[in-house]
């Protein structure tokens, strides 16, 4: 009894000796974070369009196809989807470090001892079997199970499984974010191309106007009505016309293997209708609350977790301090000739340790380990407070877009149809010789420039859409 009692003063003793300089654990949290407005600047929306998913959200077929054909193919996606099965393995080892390790196993060997040694000696005069001594050359056969378990008293290991769960969560999260930025890229790209086919088709019905008003040009000069000089400023506007048309299809071609590229194919025509271009559905633009970005948002809720995680690490980084505990123990049967090998109860061979470890030496590296945990987890908190941050900016500033491109599309409608109608004018009063070919050709170029400009505005409109619905957090349900 005297013995037991010193031995759980020593363990008591070396327990307090190991714990009383730890290191204290700062307590932060994703709830430390600053908090968010209650709504955002000019919307007064409770439900948000994050809720919807992307088959509703996006109505043409011919985009519906390719990012289902990007959801399928996209290698970023792929690779997303095998860092979720490298978290769930990972999953899987920190769970089985919490159990026993039992092993089954046959060894054979042989030893010799020097006969100058207390082994050697005792050996040499000691029988194995009666009469015959333990020979010089020992042979050594061994068959059973031997077993290792680490108590975890301290929740070293139970740390470990959660900030393993944490991450595993935290991929998922991942993974969401890459398919939303996937979905909002392929769309994009999409209607960047239908703008373009649209521009193609304005700069080519251009192209036949200034031809037409070449033709005239050339007759009136061969009339002695304008000279030389007409001619070459029309010729040039219809050469600078048509190379602005081969500049669109450079672009065009550049879209469609960009297109191509997200949906993980090679290049091949792409199909669709550029008709549909003028077509912008604003009835799903609810942007909700600020608050609901917490939940829609994959790349918060992923930044979350790892703050979840990193907390673990620090609670397992600090039991690291304290002593360890672990029981090996083996059984099975040993003997010195495999004729005797399974003979019982003789051969049968077992044993049992228990080891209780405490760092003592080496307690700057176990601490450095600790701080480095305690700056990740740091660092995890503002990565996650800069998400939200963020992403109440990004929608703030698409709604922003939205309500600026609305009236900016309005009045470049206008300016389209009233650059046109001077088109018609200059062109008629040309033909009765009441306006100069300057007048024309410039009434050309700013009926060009104008309708490109309403594209482009449209497209910006589409893309503003399209980007509201990824900052909330839309396209990974």
């Amino acid at each position: 009894m005297l013995q037991i009692n010193k031995t759980l003063l020593f363990i008591a003793l070396l327990v307090f000796s190991t714990s009383c300089k730890t290191p204290s654990i700062t307590s932060s949290t994703s709830n430390d974070s600053q908090p968010l407005p209650d709504s955002f600047v000019n919307s007064k929306d409770t439900v948000t369009i994050a809720h919807v998913k992307w088959e509703l959200f996006y109505k043409d077929t011919d985009l519906k196809y390719l990012i289902e054909t990007a959801l399928k193919n996209n290698y970023d996606l792929q690779l997303a989807v095998q860092k979720v099965a490298i978290a769930t393995n990972n999953v899987k080892l920190r769970k089985g470090e919490l159990l026993p390790i039992l092993n089954a196993g046959v060894s054979a060997g042989q030893r010799r001892f020097g006969l100058f040694t207390m082994d050697g000696a005792g050996n040499a005069s000691t029988d194995i079997l009666p009469g015959q001594v333990v020979p010089e050359n020992l042979p050594d056969f061994f068959a059973g199970f031997n077993a290792s378990w680490e108590a975890d008293v301290w929740g070293k290991l139970r740390s470990n499984k959660k900030a393993a769960i944490a991450r595993f969560s935290a991929t998922i999260e991942g993974k969401n974010a890459i398919q939303t930025a996937l979905i909002a890229s392929v769309a994009g790209t999409y209607y960047e191309l239908l703008a373009l086919d649209n521009e193609l088709d304005i700069i080519r019905e251009t192209i036949d106007l200034q031809q037409d008003a070449l033709d005239i040009i050339r007759v009136k000069k061969q009339a002695g009505v304008v000279n030389e000089l007409a001619v070459k400023q029309f010729e040039g506007q219809v050469a600078n016309s048509k190379g602005f048309e081969y500049e669109i299809l450079q672009q065009i071609a550049l879209t469609e293997n960009q297109l191509h590229f997200l949906c993980g194919q090679f290049p091949k025509p792409i199909v669709r209708d550029k008709s549909k271009f003028a077509a912008l559905d604003s009835s799903l633009l609810s942007a909700g609350i600020p608050s609901q970005l917490l939940k829609n948002r994959p790349d918060i809720r992923q930044a979350e977790l790892e703050v979840a995680a990193s907390k673990f690490d620090v609670k397992s980084a600090k039991a690291a301090f304290y002593p360890s505990f672990m029981i090996t123990g083996s059984v099975g049967y040993q003997a010195f000739s495999t004729a005797l090998w399974f003979q019982s109860p003789e051969s049968l061979a077992y044993a049992l340790l228990g080891n209780l470890t405490a760092p003592l030496l080496n307690r700057s590296a176990i601490k450095a380990r600790f701080n480095t945990a305690k700056a990740n987890q740091t660092e995890a908190l503002l990565h996650y407070q800069k998400n939200i941050l963020n992403g109440y900016v990004e929608v703030a500033n698409e709604l922003a877009t939205l309500k600026n491109l609305e009236q900016l599309y309005a009045e470049k409608d206008k300016e389209v149809a009233s650059y046109q109608q001077s088109t018609v004018i200059a062109n008629n009063l040309f033909e009765t010789g009441r306006a100069t070919y300057l007048e024309v050709l410039m009434a050309q170029r700013t009926a060009l420039d104008s309708k490109i400009q309403l594209i482009v505005t449209k497209k910006l409109q589409h893309q503003a859409r399209i980007n509201l619905y990824r900052a909330l957090g839309g396209g990974w349900q």
